[in-house]
């Protein structure tokens, strides 16, 4: 039996649930829920190199979720020079810094939390792909370096080594950052649910070859099926926005950065945004919060009620 049903994303801000089957054997019941938060997911322009027209990007983007009247609003992958660009090597700023501090003075000015990517210079003076989340008080709550690197940005960031999960009024939040949700890196998902992440905030940036169009979108498979896994098996709720435009500079020069951003939950897709190159745009997802009963050993014994089994080894 299949375990997902999929159909061809509408090209609307927010497009309609898509139901997805429960796991198979699943004996448990509905998934519960408390409550809702409104997530601005901010489809940005990113362009390679160009720190100071990106920070504004995003400032208007912060600006514009709060007229939305959004609780949090989630940015984009590495939002300062753009994933891989070579003036990162050289350019990148500490956390708190430059480009953090302008998105802290923006979650206070606006009264919402911002989770945002970031290239960080580390104190031991390495690059990271990292992720922070800002409550509305303009203070950095975590900060998240990207564990499941690209075998091609490895020379531009080192890996993280820390998994976080943070209590707010919103709920519990976890960080994770783009293929970090690839199936072969669905361990760091897993983690983050077994820490009681009730919303897991991913900032992406999806990238295609050039030739492909919404036709040939590729995107359902690859990011639907692993969000929903993670939805299904623990109620949580799974976010990640993505850059548009072309990429300029580094090894992926000539392809693009799609949208296509995606909010998951237990009962399928919540809001997803249009893929294309030139979609910058703000959509907007209504999420309840997931009620998370099982804690620590509760976790294994209701993923075992659900047919997810932890003795077999692949084939």
């Amino acid at each position: 039996m299949a375990l997902f049903s999929f159909r061809k994303p509408s090209a609307s801000k927010a497009a309609p649930t898509l139901p997805v089957a429960a796991p198979p054997q699943a004996t448990s019941t509905a998934p519960s829920f408390a409550g809702s938060i409104r997530v601005g997911m901010g489809q940005l322009l990113v362009e390679g190199g160009e720190p100071e027209r990106n920070m504004e990007r995003a400032a208007q983007m912060i600006a514009e979720a709060a007229r939305q009247t959004c609780d949090v609003v989630l940015l984009p992958e590495t939002l300062d020079f753009a994933w891989t660009h070579p003036s990162a090597l050289t350019e990148a700023q500490p956390i708190p810094g430059l480009y953090s501090d302008r998105l802290c003075q923006e979650a206070l000015r606006h009264q919402v939390y911002v989770c945002a990517g970031l290239t960080e210079r580390g104190p031991d003076g390495r690059n990271y792909n990292a992720a922070i989340l800002i409550n509305p008080k303009g203070e950095i709550l975590t900060k998240y370096h990207k564990i499941n690197l690209l075998t091609v940005e490895q020379p531009f960031y080192a890996v993280g080594q820390t998994l976080n999960v943070v209590d707010t009024p919103l709920g519990k939040i976890g960080v994770n950052i783009c293929a970090d949700n690839f199936l072969d890196g669905l361990s760091i998902g897993h983690t983050l649910a077994r820490m009681g992440a009730e919303f897991i905030l991913s900032p992406s940036s999806w990238t295609v070859d050039y030739s492909i169009t919404e036709e040939d979108d590729p995107y359902r498979e690859k990011w639907v099926k692993p969000y929903s896994i993670l939805a299904q098996l623990y109620n949580v709720a799974i976010v990640g926005t993505t850059s548009v435009g072309y990429i300029v500079g580094g090894p992926y020069e000539g392809k693009k950065s799609v949208g296509c951003s995606l909010a998951v939950d237990a009962l399928g897709v919540r809001a997803q945004g249009t893929f294309n190159e030139f979609a910058g745009d703000l959509v907007v997802a209504e999420l309840p919060r997931p009620i998370r009963a099982e804690k620590g050993t509760q976790i294994g014994e209701m993923l075992l009620r659900k047919g997810f089994r932890f003795d077999v080894l692949p084939g």
